[in-house]
């Protein structure tokens, strides 16, 4: 009898350490969501990822058929696009851009730099707002295209960055090959 009211005790005790458990869970599984939707409803103007990665080369189709056969790249004619899920909207698909440009290419500039960032943008209108104010060297006026607006900035290195607000439903759409 003396190890049947054990047993009962040990049993109430992990029940109820159980119950506290489940109840911190649910607790955390609330806060966790409650943090989501914040997330997934955030419009503050800023940077959500790269959209893109580009350079030049001495001969980039050459080197586009190379990364293609060597490292697996979906190729088309302008580089590959790699294809991704939003974290904070798991259905939307989204897309980032790798391409070489000739070494000839002047869509770098004003930059000397062999290389320019793509970066993904939301409220790219209060974005260039901030930036503005904050005295950083703007290159050109917002560029609107049916797959997402876009604008050159220099950061403090004179490196020259496209920023991008992209409309990824337009490529989706559009289809074709994606590295994923």
């Amino acid at each position: 009898m003396k190890n049947f009211t054990k047993i009962i005790l040990l049993a109430f005790i992990f029940s109820a350490c159980n119950s506290t458990t489940n109840n911190n869970n649910m607790n955390d599984k609330t806060e966790k969501n409650s943090e989501n939707e914040k997330v997934a409803n955030d419009t503050a103007p800023k940077v959500t990822g790269i959209g893109g990665i580009f350079y030049k080369s001495k001969n980039p189709n050459e080197l586009k058929e190379w990364y293609g056969k060597n490292l697996g790249l979906a190729i088309n004619e302008w580089g590959s696009a790699f294809e991704f899920r939003n974290a904070n909207h798991p259905d939307e698909i989204n897309y980032l851009s790798w391409s070489a440009f000739e070494d000839s290419s002047d869509y770098f500039m004003p930059s000397e730099k062999e290389f320019m960032i793509n970066y993904r943008v939301q409220n790219i209108e209060g974005l260039v707002k901030k930036l503005r104010a904050n005295g950083v060297t703007i290159v050109d006026e917002i560029q609107e295209f049916e797959y997402g607006k876009f604008i050159h900035i220099m950061d403090g290195d004179g490196n020259k960055i496209e920023l991008w607000e992209p409309v990824d439903s337009i490529f989706t759409q559009l289809g074709g090959k994606t590295t994923k």
